[in-house]
């Protein structure tokens, strides 16, 4: 049942130059050619604010970016996502309707940049697997008007738990993710499928939340 899918790049990288995260990006655009279903995310990295921006800029201007990252710093090797170099980066995607989706090391730092950039769209990854972690995530949705949560990797094997959390924090908060090809969507999708959920909570968490915020047709 998925039709389409967004996603970034990402590689191990120690020390990168920009010239390999721009490398990346590249990958990513190579792959929205060759598949027109697929919608590539953008990598940025804290280290390169200046050249991250101008190469925001410059692949927005094609109009088939949508969205910022993942960004999965300890993977990408950046220590945090609340730096002052990160906030410009921040600023030009807020300035551009870009929503942002990180993977957390903690939620300290991105409630820094979801209170320093209110209007910045921001895609929390992954609920977590322990309740604690997850309930967590969720008051953070509730908190935060600003934030979202992707439901990819773990934590859809809960049962109950998107139900709980649409309760908490509205349909609206939540997007569908799978963390492919790392997981299998199926069982993401199908976990989704079997929570208790009308067919208007369904169809936003399924697509029509994203497309609210980036904004596609």
């Amino acid at each position: 049942g998925i039709t389409r899918s967004c996603g970034s790049v990402v590689r191990s990288l120690s020390a990168p130059t920009f010239e390999q995260i721009a490398e990346l990006n590249r990958e990513a655009m190579e792959l929205a050619e060759r598949f027109p279903e697929y919608l590539p995310g953008l990598n940025v990295h804290g280290k390169y604010p200046e050249e991250s921006c101008r190469e925001i800029e410059t692949l927005a201007k094609t109009g088939k970016i949508v969205w910022i990252g993942e960004l999965v710093g300890y993977i990408m090797d950046y220590p945090s996502y609340a730096t002052p170099e990160m906030y410009q980066i921040y600023e030009l995607a807020q300035h551009l309707d870009l929503p942002v989706n990180i993977h957390p090391y903690g939620l300290d730092e991105i409630a820094k940049v979801c209170e320093n950039f209110p209007r910045l769209k921001v895609v929390v990854a992954h609920p977590g697997s322990g309740r604690n972690d997850i309930l967590t995530r969720f008051e953070f949705m509730v908190k935060h008007e600003n934030a979202y949560l992707d439901l990819s990797g773990s934590g859809v094997f809960r049962w109950g738990m998107l139900r709980h959390g649409i309760n908490m924090a509205g349909s609206h908060k939540f997007l569908f993710g799978t963390d492919f090809p790392l997981c299998n969507p199926a069982l993401i999708l199908e976990g989704v499928r079997f929570e208790h959920l009308t067919d208007d909570e369904l169809a936003a968490v399924c697509s029509g939340n994203f497309k609210r915020l980036t904004g596609i047709k």
